[in-house]
């Protein structure tokens, strides 16, 4: 049943699948946890309480096979599980994270979701812990403690004025298959009722059960249920309580479970006949134990989240959107002032004007700031997903790999952020796959047998960095460019002729590949192509330094917002464009004279190095006696643009182009000034990675 309109019930969906990421994220790093510390109790309540949450959640959205699944987990999350089935049951955790994840997937496409059988084999295997092994009796331990959604069953049968019991039934201890007894007793329960609540949840998780538990909604009398449920050779005591309320259970009902479970445990507590009142009579005000009850953690999480408002990416990016065109405003309002001024220089209005252009310039810019402030968020949400993968590739792989992080705290653009989680995973991949030797290999090369993965961020002016390095065997020179030969990318003679730089960007190259097998994680040449695709649709590049035996390192460039940049403005064949101003490292003036032409390049001796010329409209002429060169950095390579005319720096609001409006990959998008005039501006990575093979780039159509 449906409480809510459809639309604010799709609100909702959308918000827990939002919030079940982070319970998800929470979960494998406490999975990663308690790998090291294998039997901290307080890392299974953390988890439980996560699933605990997720379980709630998607049973209010409606997702009933996740919400089952869910309560089916918190059985295996039991802090006393016997010595040595804690390792087992990590893998337990990290296999319930990828089903919830892969059953969450299902739900936001509309499909089926897959089954949870693999999850459930492994919940039974650390449910079903032999007898002998069994935990001493302890009070404060879970009776009649249903879930949320049991409650709320139990509560909306009582409000339909019915009767509801607790029921707790010791199996015989003679009995050997439990089973059974457990199916015979839930036979009987359906017989004379109707179940709302039961445990343990199956026949198979009550194998190595001492009791049953449950709660039924029936019309019978005491007596009678007791009859049925005293089945000879199979239950040996049963204890039935009447509730008018989802309470704790009575005295007489604890006494038979806590028999039951010193029975299987072969310890008798010596007060179990006389048992202590606040131990039996727990109320709403005792605390049994030092743990927050799951209702009082999820109230105090409701109370941090009133702080918070969750609002769409899309509203932000329309308010961002509605900011660009206000700066196109001020740049309008800015150029007519100028224009009034030369024409009525000493009108009086003319310096109202100025303040009241002043004044809307820093109210303007704060406003975007702080938008800007709203996107962005610490890149620590990108990392923390990577040390469940490198534990587990570490492991399919034999590798011993530790992962350290820094700059975690740095701040991203929200949609860059989620961009580059892609790129990032394959470096990582790489890194630990590829890069990482064996520890028998490390041990042979003077190495430490675990080896190291470092993700380091950080800003750069108006830029990002991203760093993803491995104390590895680094990239084989000889093995990359043989490999590109081989595929044509590149010929025997142009390889000659390749600095280390150029020969490392190879691995960019889609298809290329210096693995020497394809495994299920890396190999097949596509990874790195992803990479470089990515980071140059983000307006980013890529620097790469490698020493062979020592390691590898990546730094990603990437733009801190891609709403609007600081541009340089110039004029080139009677069109106007633009280049970020953080890519640009000088200008220069040269002569017709001054330029060179090497190997089918147009170049130019600048100071103590030569630079590549790009020409996007005819090159100079020979006797030309000024000629403009704005000399571009991108990454860790450098070229000059010529250009006829410096038209100057200005803030530009960046649009995209569809691509019937575009068709060269060298424009990244376009922006409009204060009169109108469109301004395209340039992809800087992309003319960058073209330099090699094309020496002019020609005209834009």
């Amino acid at each position: 049943m449906n409480f809510f309109p459809d639309e604010r019930a799709s609100e909702l969906r959308e918000l827990f699948f939002e919030s079940s990421q982070e319970l998800l994220q929470e979960m494998n790093e406490a999975g990663l946890e308690l790998e090291s510390h294998a039997e901290d109790p307080e890392i299974i309540r953390r988890i439980r309480r996560v699933v605990h949450t997720l379980k709630g959640d998607s049973a209010a959205c409606g997702f009933r096979e996740l919400s089952t699944l869910a309560h089916e987990m918190e059985d295996a999350l039991r802090p006393e599980l016997p010595h040595g089935m804690h390792k087992f049951l990590v893998e337990v955790i990290f296999t319930a994270a990828d089903t919830f994840q892969a059953m969450l997937a299902a739900y936001r496409m509309d499909v089926a979701p897959p089954s949870g059988d693999e999850l459930r084999e492994h919940i039974r295997r650390i449910t079903r812990i032999p007898k002998h092994q069994s935990p001493a009796p302890n009070r404060a331990a879970r009776k009649f403690d249903w879930s949320e959604v049991q409650r709320e069953r139990i509560a909306e049968s009582l409000s339909c004025n019915v009767r509801v019991y607790n029921i707790a039934l010791e199996i015989d201890p003679a009995m050997g298959m439990h089973s059974a007894a457990f199916q015979l007793v839930q036979n009987v329960l359906k017989n004379v009722g109707s179940i709302l609540a039961i445990y343990p949840v199956d026949a198979a998780a009550a194998e190595y059960a001492s009791h049953i538990e449950a709660a039924i909604e029936s019309d019978h009398s005491e007596e009678l249920i007791a009859t049925k449920c005293k089945i000879p050779s199979v239950v040996s005591s049963v204890v039935i309580e009447r509730i008018s309320e989802a309470k704790e259970p009575s005295q007489d009902v604890l006494e038979v479970l806590l028999q039951a479970e010193a029975r299987a445990s072969g310890v008798f507590p010596a007060s179990l006949s006389a048992p202590a009142p606040a131990a039996v009579h727990p109320s709403a005000s005792t605390k049994i134990s030092d743990e927050p009850s799951e209702s009082e953690h999820s109230a105090a999480v409701r109370m941090a989240a009133d702080r918070t408002l969750r609002v769409d990416a899309d509203r932000i990016d329309t308010v961002l959107n509605l900011i660009g065109e206000l700066i196109i405003g001020k740049s309008m309002l800015h150029r007519t002032i100028v224009e009034f001024d030369k024409h009525h220089a000493k009108d009086p209005l003319r310096s109202r004007f100025a303040d009241a252009l002043a004044l809307q310039s820093r109210v303007l810019e704060e406003l975007q700031r702080s938008v800007m402030k709203i996107r962005m968020v610490p890149v620590e949400q990108l990392f923390r997903r990577f040390p469940r993968l490198v534990r587990d590739i570490a492991k399919t792989r034999e590798r011993e790999v530790v992962l350290n992080v820094s700059g975690e705290n740095t701040d991203l653009d929200k949609g860059i952020l989620d961009a580059l989680a892609e790129p990032l995973a394959h470096l990582v991949r790489n890194a630990v796959d590829h890069g990482v030797e064996t520890p028998a290999d490390r041990e042979a090369a003077g190495k430490p047998r675990c080896g190291a993965v470092q993700l380091n961020a950080y800003h750069q002016g108006n830029q990002m960095v991203i760093e993803v390095s491995d104390d590895g065997r680094g990239i084989n020179r000889q093995k990359l460019v043989e490999r590109a030969i081989e595929r044509g990318i590149v010929s025997a003679s142009e390889a000659s002729k390749l600095t280390d730089s150029e020969a490392a960007r190879l691995i960019f190259e889609p298809g290329l590949s210096t693995a020497d097998e394809v495994t299920e994680i890396s190999g097949r040449g596509v990874g790195m192509d992803v990479v470089a695709t990515v980071l140059e649709r983000l307006k980013g590049t890529v620097e790469i330094e490698s020493t062979p035996s020592l390691g590898t390192k990546f730094r990603l460039l990437v733009p801190l917002t891609l709403a609007s940049i600081q541009a340089l403005l110039f004029r080139i064949g009677g069109r106007l464009y633009a280049a970020p101003v953080a890519n640009v490292v000088e200008i220069t003036r040269v002569t017709g004279a001054d330029i060179h032409h090497v190997d089918s390049h147009s170049v130019i001796r600048l100071r103590d190095q030569l630079l590549t010329l790009v020409c996007l409209d005819q090159p100079p002429a020979a006797d030309a006696k000024k000629v403009f060169v704005v000399v571009i950095g991108a990454g860790d390579r450098k070229f000059g643009l010529v250009v006829d005319v410096l038209m100057g720096e200005e803030e530009l609001v960046i649009k995209t182009l569809d691509d019937h409006l575009a068709s060269s990959d060298i424009v990244t998008g376009a922006s409009i000034l204060g009169d109108g005039t469109v301004v395209l501006i340039l992809n800087i990575s992309a003319v960058a990675g073209r330099l090699g093979r094309t020496p002019a780039l020609g005209a834009i159509a």
